[in-house]
Parts: C-alpha cells; sequence; structure tokens
C-alpha cells in the first residue's frame, strides 16, 4: 500500500475498503465532527478499551474551531489533545492496517496529514496461573500467558536490570505475528543474536498460526533432519525459568499466542535441568537431578534389554531366572511390548480430549480395565504390563513432552532392531541413537552436544551437579 494522500475522503474509502467496514461485523468505526472537521476512527470490537475511547471521544467533541486554528499535521493534534500515552502517527497505509489488525485504534482527521495509531487494546485472554507443566512444591506459582505483553511483564518483575532488552519483530507475511527476542544485551552473544534475528527475518510462510512450533520449523536448517526425534528447542511456561536462563546469558524467543517461551540456543543436555530441583537444597536438587537421568536412561533400554535377555533359553545367569521367564500369552512377546506402547498413547490421547470432571477417572478405569481384561484372556502377560507402566511413569520424570517421545519412538525403533538381529541389533541400535544424537544439528548455536563437544568442563559438572548460587550461577 502507498502512503497516505491529502484527500480525507479518499484515505477514509481506502481504509473502509482493506479493513472490511460493512464486510466484517467485528470491525468498528465511527464518523466525529471534531472543531468542525470531519474525522473517523477504526478499531477491532474486542481490542478497544469502551472506557478509554469513550473518554477520548467525548473531550474531542467539546472542542472548537478556535482549539484547531493552525494544526495542519496529525503529530500536533496527537501532542495537544489525545492523552493515551501510547500513541504514534504514521503515513504509511501497510503500517495503519497492520497496526489496526493488532489492536489500535486508528483516527483520520479532515485538514491533518498523517493518522494517529492510539494502542487503547485490551486482548481477550485468561489470568496468570500456574501452568500444567512444570509444577513445584515451593516456589512462584505464576506462568506465562498468551499476550506477550503481560509475559514480558513477568520476567521485568524478576530482572530489573536496564541492559534487559526486549526486542519486537514481525513475523509471517499474512499473519504479522508479534515475537518479542528477550536478552541481557551486556552477555548475550552478538553473533548468536545477529543469527537468531536474521533466521526470523527471513521466514517466509503466510502465517504463523501455531505459534512457536510454527516458528521452530520455519527456523530450522535447510537440511531439515526430518527423522530426527531430538528436540532443537526447550520451552518452558515458567516465567522464574525462563529469567534464569535470561540471566545465564540466553536469549528467549516470546511469539503472541503461546504461553510457553523458546529458550535458545539448546543443547541435548539442558534438558537434564528441572524447575524444582533448584527449590531444594543442592544436595537433595543433586540427587533429584541425578534420579531423573538414570530412569529416564533405563526407561530407553528396558524394554528391549529385557526383550533380549528372555528371547533365549539359559542366557541369564541363574540369579536372574526371574526374569527369563515370562508367563505365556497368545501374542508373541514383541508385538505385546508394541501394542502396550501403542496403548498407553492411546489413553493419553483420550485423556487429553476427556472432560476434566471424567479424566482422573477415565485414565484409571481406562488402565486398569483393559490390562486386567487382556492378562485374564491371555493376550499379555503380567510382566510386559509391570515393565510398560515403569516406562509410562519414567515418562513424566522430567516435564518436556518433546524428549519423551523423542525417547518413546527410539525405544520402539531399538525393541525392533533387537528382534530382528538379537544382540547385534541391540548394540547395533544403541549405537545408531549415539550417532543420530552426535549429528543433530541445533537451530542455532555451538553444538547438540555441548558442553561435551565442544568441551566445556565447568558447565558439563553444572548440568549434573545442582550448585550452590553464586555470582556466575543463577
Amino acid at each position: 500500500m502507498e502512503e497516505l494522500s491529502n484527500n480525507y475522503g479518499e484515505n477514509v474509502r481506502l481504509f473502509n475498503d482493506v479493513l472490511g467496514v460493512g464486510r466484517s461485523c467485528d470491525l468498528v468505526s465511527r464518523d466525529y465532527i471534531i472543531g468542525g472537521k470531519r474525522a473517523r476512527i477504526w478499531v477491532i470490537d474486542g481490542y478497544g478499551k469502551d472506557e478509554i475511547l469513550e473518554r477520548m471521544g467525548s473531550f474531542w467533541l467539546s472542542l472548537t474551531g478556535e482549539d484547531l486554528r493552525g494544526l495542519t499535521e496529525m503529530q500536533q493534534f496527537a501532542d495537544r489533545f489525545i492523552t493515551f500515552s501510547e500513541t504514534d502517527v504514521s503515513f504509511d497505509g501497510e503500517d495503519i492496517v497492520t497496526s489496526v489488525l493488532l489492536g489500535k485504534t486508528l483516527l483520520l482527521m479532515e485538514g491533518l496529514s498523517g493518522a494517529a495509531l492510539m494502542d487503547a487494546k485490551n486482548y481477550p485472554g485468561r489470568g496468570v496461573e500456574e501452568p500444567p507443566d512444570g509444577k513445584v512444591l515451593r516456589g512462584s506459582h505464576d506462568g506465562f500467558v498468551e499476550a506477550v505483553v503481560p509475559n514480558m511483564a513477568l520476567l521485568r518483575r524478576r530482572i530489573r536490570d536496564p541492559h534487559l532488552t526486549m526486542e519486537g519483530l514481525k513475523v509471517g507475511r499474512r499473519s504479522r505475528t508479534d515475537a518479542v527476542l528477550c536478552y541481557l544485551d551486556d552477555k548475550a552473544d552478538p553473533g548468536l543474536l545477529e543469527e537468531i534475528r536474521n533466521k526470523l527475518n527471513s521466514i517466509d510462510v503466510n502465517s504463523l498460526v501455531m505459534s512457536q512450533e510454527s516458528v521452530a520449523e520455519a527456523i530450522r536448517p535447510k537440511r531439515k533432519q526430518w527423522y530426527n526425534p531430538f528436540p532443537k528447542v526447550r520451552y518452558t511456561e515458567r516465567p522464574d525459568s525462563a529469567a534464569a536462563c535470561v540471566m545465564e546469558g540466553n536469549i528467549i524467543l516470546m511469539v503472541d499466542n503461546s504461553p510457553s517461551v523458546m529458550i535458545l540456543p539448546t543443547t541435548f543436555f539442558d534438558f537434564t535441568q528441572e524447575a524444582n530441583e533448584f527449590y531444594f537444597p543442592p544436595l537433595v536438587g543433586t540427587y533429584l537431578r541425578l534420579l531423573r537421568i538414570v530412569v529416564f536412561l533405563i526407561s530407553l533400554l528396558i524394554t528391549p534389554a529385557w526383550y533380549m535377555m528372555v528371547s533365549e533359553p539359559n542366557r541369564l545367569p541363574g540369579w536372574l531366572d526371574f526374569l527369563s521367564s515370562p508367563e505365556p500369552a497368545s501374542l508373541p512377546l514383541l508385538w505385546q511390548l508394541l501394542v502396550v506402547e501403542f496403548l498407553i498413547d492411546v489413553l493419553k490421547l483420550a485423556s487429553l480430549n476427556t472432560p476434566d470432571s471424567l479424566s482422573n477417572s477415565f485414565s484409571m478405569l481406562g488402565a486398569l480395565i483393559l490390562g486386567d481384561f487382556a492378562v485374564q484372556a491371555g493376550w499379555l502377560g503380567p510382566e510386559v504390563l509391570v515393565y510398560m507402566a515403569f516406562v509410562s511413569v519414567a515418562s513424566f520424570a522430567q516435564p518436556s513432552y518433546e524428549i519423551g517421545y523423542a525417547f518413546k519412538l527410539l525405544r520402539v525403533v531399538l525393541l525392533v532392531v533387537t528382534a530382528m538381529f538379537d544382540v547385534w541389533g541391540f548394540f547395533l541400535g544403541i549405537l545408531g541413537i549415539l550417532v543420530l544424537l552426535a549429528t543433530t544439528k541445533p537451530l542455532v548455536g555451538k553444538g547438540y552436544l555441548y558442553p561435551l563437544f565442544p568441551f566445556n568442563g565447568k558447565a558439563l559438572r553444572r548440568l549434573f551437579i545442582r550448585e550452590p548460587i553464586s555470582r556466575d550461577n543463577t
């Protein structure tokens, strides 16, 4: 779109047509006579704050021609008669349209060049509450919401440092989604920051309706690695976790319409940390972290290793005989494990789509009835249900759904490879997982296995041991 013309009628017709006055029922416009001059406002219904617009409208209608004498530019009118603090003047048609669709109120006036944009919006949204994942026994119980402005305020409340920078961007050709980069300009890596900024500015998609996931997919390297299940981005809905990452020099990417923020750069070892352990003494926090790591690694290997041990008789020593004799069932052991793997996901999906008042009872009854019926009917062995129950519980020992499903897919592949090639398949599968992990490309940063490659002993130790707070440790 071109810049505004000097003809008031042409400008009104242009914005009526582009914004859809009469076509979209939520686009509200109204004409005024202010000091003898024609004026018109446009605002999205549901965004504008009625009390502010009503107060400014009543003030404008009280103005006389004498009050407006000598005014030729909208900036002069805004300086004298628009009391709302978040007001700017624009001459660019595309910028004006985008601003109105973002929730700002547009004011045009006859005889004044430019258009006033008043940020008197009030996004519909929920209140600040604790996120469903990453809950803590102690500490703050607030969480991010779907609007970036209150999310920025939650971070400002924790980091009252003038170096804290909130850099706003618009991404998506049609959606023009708000994105905010949050960082400390004296601690964040300038090269990394520039790389992220260039990736966001080069996004060439129409819409980012799925918020942070759409952004993550749009800025992935050209080598997509669609076959690689390891997550390239770490998310959090906790302001305290995000603030701690910012203080350590990370960059937070907030996307409008999403309560989750992206932490960049992300490495594999970052998923070993969880907020709860930082609200306990260092010794307890270290124990919880190591326990989580061990349990999660066991969940990856337990069913393929058990299958390998019981698939051949006399493979185990005598003191482990109780592991080598699963009860017979109608289905082969491999199919029992695969069926229960998929059945667990079916129960998760059903629980997500069940009303809250019924979800807890449904998931418990579903698991009990299906498991008991399968054992009594001879379809599944009780040992299979025990091992898969451990795997299911272990998947919730860490807060990242993405890394949980990555381990699930790798466990299934390792199980199938072990069934095909026995012991050689088991160890080749583990080697393949390590190779896949080593070749994973992060979105940005030094490498996916940092601080192991490139090696940084101090940083690696801090990932496994919860250190006391200090000047360099948040």
